[in-house]
């Protein structure tokens, strides 16, 4: 049952997070650990002399606001529109034009944040400034907090933290624009076990790893996939790949051969 309220509860703890930590001027719990605070970059001249680099105000009112409303709303509404696209089946060349467009409109949008969101990592990586788009467009940089406290842990293990967390961040953006298929074929080679390996994946379906429901049939590589299965990754890319032989899926065919589906690639 709470799995249906996940992005309710998720958008609740981000808010109670943002509510006692940068609505009342204070750090997050991490920032903390590392002497950290939000900074108003706006109010910072760029020609001023700095001493420490701690000088300049927190941030205004108006900046806060933003900041919930980026990321625990933008949040929130993002989750709702994906799991609402997903039941209704936007993606389905089936369904009504206007509800085929908005869904190719998600997709747009988020390979442009996603593309906006590697490019911001480069630039932070080179500049120490900014570490996600909200920051960058409010002008919310991170800056030390107090130039004698104390650390609570090791310069080496925050060093660790930070080049694992960009690291990891990089790896979720660029895996997707990946394709599985070739590493599997890289792969295949060195495996131990093909005979019950290859049982094993034509038993199964190649996206969900299950028994195929309402099996049908990749053209003309003839994969066994679940129907809903094969017609979204058809739906969603007009030059899909069989993930098993990388071979380009030109339609789609119901196992017992009774109906002849052709999938919207052309």
């Amino acid at each position: 049952m709470l799995f249906q309220y996940e992005p309710e509860l998720d958008a609740f703890l981000e808010f109670l997070i943002w509510r006692f930590s940068i609505w009342v001027d204070k750090p997050t719990p991490g920032n903390s650990l590392m002497n950290l605070r939000y900074r108003d970059e706006r109010a910072v001249h760029p020609r001023a002399k700095v001493r420490t680099g701690l000088e300049g105000p927190g941030l205004t009112v108006a900046q806060k606001l933003w900041y919930c409303i980026a990321t625990v709303g933008g949040h929130y509404i993002w989750a709702r529109l994906q799991s609402f696209s997903a039941f209704r089946r936007w993606g389905d060349s089936e369904q009504r034009p206007f509800a085929r467009q908005l869904w190719i409109l998600t997709q747009h949008m988020e390979g442009l944040y996603k593309a906006s969101s590697f490019v911001n990592l480069l630039i932070f990586l080179y500049t120490g400034r900014y570490r996600n788009l909200v920051e960058r467009i409010l002008k919310a940089r991170l800056v030390y907090g107090s130039p004698n406290m104390n650390r609570a842990v090791s310069f080496e293990y925050m060093n660790r933290q930070l080049v694992w967390n960009e690291f990891s961040e990089m790896l979720l953006l660029l895996l997707p624009l990946l394709n599985s298929s070739s590493f599997k074929n890289f792969l295949n080679p060195f495996s131990k076990d093909k005979s019950s390996s290859s049982k094993v994946d034509d038993a199964t379906c190649p996206v969900c790893q299950a028994t195929p429901t309402i099996p049908f049939l990749a053209l003309p590589c003839q994969h066994r996939y679940c129907y809903y299965c094969l017609r979204t990754r058809c739906a969603a890319s007009t030059s899909f790949r069989c993930p098993r032989c990388s071979e380009l899926v030109v339609a789609m065919q119901r196992q017992s051969g009774l109906a002849n589906h052709t999938n919207p690639i052309q």
